[in-house]
């Protein structure tokens, strides 16, 4: 289980996260809501640690150890993941290179070439990505749609315990929507005790992936929590009904 409690937090100097606690227990899908500026990538980095995010009142807790204070490498050795909103090139670097050191990091244990590889074709397949893809520089000319892909290969063969996705479906058409749902499918049924924390502003999207609850988050702390209603408010009303 994850707990954030009673969280503030600020970056350049500038709160963003205001009071905001959160309980995540083993298994559930969570979808997190709000408007532009509400404060749900802010939310996303600081639970992975991102040194640029400061708290500044509170704790997070994790398997009731309390990760404030940790670095990035040390959570997702604890297996916490964050597929990027934005994910960033790295000229020079492989994708099966990476894929490869960062497996080998956070299970801490050493695959044959042979046998990485397998895993990765399989992943690939499950996401009909081409196996060349395998051999490029991560991100490096990649679209928007190839860029999600890979966040979602780097979430199968990672297999982390707490799996956040910051607008995964952002630039995806209804078949890559479709992806995130099986693979969401695929990896809670390897481990029906992995955390998700989806952060989107697509409701087709929740269609898809069918939360436990959704919450909504406004000028950066937790207003509202519920079901697919919520969505329905949020189409019709906006988000105005949610602030203050």
């Amino acid at each position: 289980m994850i707990h954030i409690n009673n969280v503030y937090a600020s970056c350049e100097n500038t709160s963003i996260i205001k009071n905001l606690s959160l309980s995540i227990t083993p298994g559930q899908l969570i979808a997190l809501m709000g408007p532009n500026g509400s404060g749900k990538s802010t939310l996303a980095q600081v639970i992975m640690g991102n040194p640029l995010y400061t708290i500044t009142q509170g704790t997070i807790t994790f398997d009731d150890v309390d990760i404030t204070l940790l670095s990035p490498d040390k959570r997702a050795q604890k297996g916490i993941f964050l597929a990027f909103q934005h994910p960033i090139e790295l000229p020079g670097v492989a994708v099966h290179v990476l894929l490869k050191e960062a497996y080998q990091a956070i299970h801490k244990t050493t695959l044959s070439v042979q046998e990485f590889t397998a895993k990765l074709h399989a992943a690939c397949d499950l996401l009909n990505m081409d196996y060349a893809y395998l051999y490029r520089n991560v991100n490096e000319g990649f679209s928007g749609g190839e860029k999600k892909r890979l966040e979602l290969l780097q979430l199968i063969i990672l297999e982390p315990r707490i799996a956040i996705l910051d607008e995964i479906d952002s630039g995806l058409d209804i078949a890559g929507m479709q992806l995130v749902q099986n693979v969401l499918i695929y990896l809670r049924a390897k481990n029906p005790h992995m955390i998700c924390l989806v952060i989107t502003h697509n409701p087709r999207l929740i269609n898809y992936i069918q939360p436990d609850y959704i919450y909504v988050l406004c000028e950066g702390t937790i207003v509202d929590r519920g079901d697919q209603s919520i969505v329905t408010a949020i189409e019709s009303k906006g988000y105005h009904e949610f602030q203050s």
